[in-house]
């Protein structure tokens, strides 16, 4: 009998990769890749200038995502209240950034509460998202 765990840990490590849904081969996540799977969930296209705009405003708190990642995310910048540094957000600025899934999602949720006091909608997130990967 096939030990699940133990395949999961050997697909991963040797590269393979295999996605818990499907068994479908899992691709690395890309700026695009994420984009678009923010817009298939909102089930429309992310506007950039609508990103722009959310990142910069206050949602009704003391913060925007430009409160601690600039304005444009294109350098490093420090969080408001911590002042610990945070690296440039927009990929073409830092070839880490929106490159792994589960730290979207981890940011986003942290982040989105803070400045909303809830989560983004997906349509929010496809966004701020434009926005980011549209910054050169």
């Amino acid at each position: 009998m096939l030990n699940f765990r133990r395949f999961r840990r050997m697909a991963v490590e040797t590269g393979i990769g295999l996605a818990l849904i499907g068994g479908v081969p899992a691709m690395a996540a890309t700026p695009q890749t994420e984009l678009l799977r923010w817009q298939q969930a909102a089930g429309q296209a992310g506007d950039a200038v609508k990103g722009q705009v959310f990142f910069g405003q206050r949602q009704g708190g003391e913060w925007s995502c430009a409160s601690c990642h600039g304005q444009p995310p294109t350098r490093d910048s420090q969080h408001a209240s911590t002042g610990k540094k945070i690296a440039a957000l927009a990929p073409a600025f830092n070839a880490e950034r929106l490159t792994d899934s589960a730290k979207v999602d981890k940011w986003f949720k942290r982040n989105c509460k803070d400045v909303l006091s809830r989560e983004c909608t997906a349509i929010e997130k496809a966004d701020v998202l434009a926005y980011l990967i549209g910054l050169k």
